[in-house]
């Protein structure tokens, strides 16, 4: 019997109905996935990394995580936000609608969660 072997989860998140003043504002989205890394209990590895785009366009922002890593990208045009968080630790299991809470507005969440690893099987070459 072949087993696999997991190397992980990742989480493609697809948030919309946001606030656009919220996309544009680098300090909220700080706390907001500074919080994220907390209560996910996450290990984050040097220091993240944010990026503001000019005038009306929105934040880039990435954490290396020993887990792997969370990034996101903010869209105020279209009130929306994009996020992937990809763990090979197990037992993870994220509330993005909670954990974004309501700093972004009325939002709608659309979470893909991915098995990564699955086509590998343990024990082959």
């Amino acid at each position: 019997m072949v087993r696999m072997k997991s190397l992980g989860t990742e989480w493609v998140v697809d948030v919309g109905g946001c606030s656009p003043a919220a996309l544009r504002d680098v300090g909220l989205l700080r706390r907001i996935f500074a919080e994220m890394v907390e209560r996910l209990s996450l290990h984050v590895v040097g220091s993240p990394l944010f990026h503001q785009f000019g005038g009306e366009a929105g934040v880039t922002g990435i954490y290396l995580l020993s887990e792997s890593h969370l990034c996101f990208h903010t869209f105020p045009e279209l009130a929306s936000l994009t996020l992937n968080l990809y763990s090979c630790r197990g037992a993870l299991a994220p509330n993005f609608v909670e954990l974004l809470g309501s700093s972004l507005g009325e939002v709608r969440v659309t979470v893909t969660e991915i098995a990564r690893g699955a086509q590998h099987a343990e024990g082959s070459g």
